[in-house]
């Protein structure tokens, strides 16, 4: 099974309330799992990490073999740093890149990490700035 995989993270503030958006969907683009968490207060760069973690996790438990993965976010930032492309100097995303990094690694299949235009990412969007709210304490959690 070849999977698509949307996240993005927001905060109201930044730092403020925050909250993640994750999407997994099919090559042809059905989604398999829509996830809106929030995650108490963070950067809105913690809440990308935060984000392709939970997603990380999901496929780890996923019930079926996964063939390749194909991660799409539209933080230009994330997806360069864990490209190589630019170093991670702050210091509260160090520990987040390297936990991607060995969950990746553990997942045991072909990742591809791509930047997407913010329009491309509409639902992990929506999802993420719904867990904000619920983290500001806005929306009630059902």
């Amino acid at each position: 099974m070849k999977l698509v995989v949307f996240v993005d993270g927001a905060a109201s503030g930044n730092p403020g309330p925050a909250g993640i958006g994750v999407v997994i969907a099919t090559l042809d683009g059905i989604p398999l799992l829509q996830c809106a968490e929030p995650i108490g207060e963070a950067t809105n760069n913690i809440a990308e990490y935060r984000a392709l973690l939970r997603a990380i996790e999901f496929l780890r438990r996923w019930d079926k073999p996964i063939e390749h993965v194909t991660i799409c976010s539209d933080s230009q930032l994330i997806v360069r740093q864990l490209r190589g492309q630019y170093r991670v100097q702050a210091r509260p995303l160090v520990p987040l890149w390297e936990a991607v990094q060995k969950e990746l690694r553990a997942l045991g299949v072909p990742a591809r990490i791509e930047h997407i235009p913010r329009e491309s990412n509409r639902e992990a969007d929506r999802l993420a700035r719904l867990g904000s709210r619920i983290a500001a304490g806005g929306v009630q959690a059902s």
